[in-house]
């Protein structure tokens, strides 16, 4: 059995357990092969795969796009993590494809192998939709933009990846590696998307059942993990699963600016008649509304999400129970929605800017993205027009 040899499987003996720990490369055959002849040599009690029930169905299930609700997705305010789950995903097929390996290969060997071997399958990851917002949730407004903007620059790089790197990447975690370059630039990112999920996998491997168990992680993860199996610190799963609410003070600002604009305003009517209350409201609406929908058109949105825009933004921008993006999201969808085949392709057109504006199912995103930018711009500016005119 020469992968006992391999420095890519870990033999760990935790308490009862005997632990098979594998890092894999999730861009790489040889980790598929890895993962099949330590399956098949070992036949252990349960094999565990760094893989959570979404990401697992997107492996199984090409055609999973075209079950895609994107208005209840939109309803839900869910199209930020959406965005930032396409860009992830395109950059690993994207490095995928130079390879000539499918995405997350050696983890669905492990699962299919399981099945044929009827052994115990355990899906150990915790759900990246709440991996994502947890993450985006510790971030503030420019640490926000930074991270997509990173992100985004990942995907339209045209630097060329010469043979020896690529013999590199097939012994990489790659999606690991860009998770702790993301880390290293804003570090409370680390403690969610590398740290936690550490501590969540190995809480996972540590309760599977049986003596002998095979686990399947990204090579990124496995110091992590073999740290936090005997650590003696308790792995409290039900806390790092939930998705923290806004803190105190950010939600009494994001009251407390609106209610101060308003104020403001009435404030400058009673101090300096309801003609300059009625100019400085004008003022506002023109503010926040007009940037908004001239987002919206150099995003070649709809011309009814260009006037929903204009008329919900001086509304919107003053609540933070709903951005205008969603709203203009909406309409687009409504008016506009996408074909089948453009969001099936859409990590394939993602890398080229001028698909953006082309494919439907981009544009929808683009729209929220332009306009919510728009409007944020133009509410900041009315917010100084305002209270430069009370203070005046």
């Amino acid at each position: 059995m020469s992968y006992i040899d391999s420095e890519d499987v870990h033999i760990i003996q935790f308490e009862d357990k005997n632990i098979f720990l594998i890092g894999t490369a999730h861009i790489s055959k040889k980790s598929a092969d890895l993962v099949k002849d330590v399956v098949i040599g070992e036949n252990p009690d349960t094999v565990c795969i760094e893989l959570d029930e979404n990401r697992l169905d997107s492996l199984l299930n090409k055609n999973r796009w075209d079950n895609l609700d994107l208005k209840t997705i939109i309803k839900n305010k869910q199209l930020t993590t959406l965005i930032i789950s396409i860009l992830l995903s395109s950059f690993q097929k994207r490095l995928g494809s130079k390879i000539g390996v499918n995405p997350g290969v050696e983890l669905l060997e492990a699962y299919n192998i399981s099945k044929e071997k009827n052994i115990n399958t355990n899906l150990i990851d915790r759900d990246v939709k709440i991996t994502l917002k947890r993450a985006w949730r510790k971030m503030n407004l420019y640490q926000q933009a930074k991270f997509i903007s990173i992100t985004i620059a990942s995907i339209f790089t045209n630097e060329e990846i010469s043979e020896t790197q690529l013999e590199e990447l097939k012994n990489k975690d790659i999606l690991t590696e860009l998770m702790e370059e993301l880390g290293k630039e804003m570090p409370m990112l680390k403690t969610v998307l590398i740290d936690e999920r550490d501590s969540f996998l190995a809480e996972k491997i540590r309760n599977a059942p049986g003596p002998k168990i095979v686990a399947v992680v990204g090579a990124g993860h496995v110091k992590g993990i073999k740290e936090k199996i005997f650590s003696k610190e308790p792995i409290d799963l039900v806390e790092i699963s939930q998705i923290p609410n806004p803190s105190l003070t950010n939600r009494i600002l994001a009251w407390l600016i609106p209610i101060s604009i308003v104020g403001s305003i009435f404030i400058i009517g009673f101090e300096k008649g309801i003609a300059e209350a009625g100019n400085t409201a004008l003022i506002w609406i023109l503010a926040s509304g007009l940037p908004g929908a001239i987002g919206t058109i150099l995003a070649f949105g709809h011309p009814l999400s260009v006037i929903s825009v204009f008329f919900a933004a001086p509304i919107t921008t003053l609540s933070p129970l709903i951005g205008v993006g969603y709203v203009a999201a909406f309409v687009q969808t409504y008016f506009k929605p996408p074909k089948v085949f453009e969001i099936t392709n859409v990590s394939n057109e993602l890398t080229k800017v001028s698909n953006w504006w082309k494919n439907k199912f981009l544009r929808i995103l683009l729209v929220f993205i332009f306009s919510s930018i728009g409007s944020a711009f133009g509410a900041y500016f009315g917010a100084y027009k305002i209270f430069s005119n009370l203070f005046n």
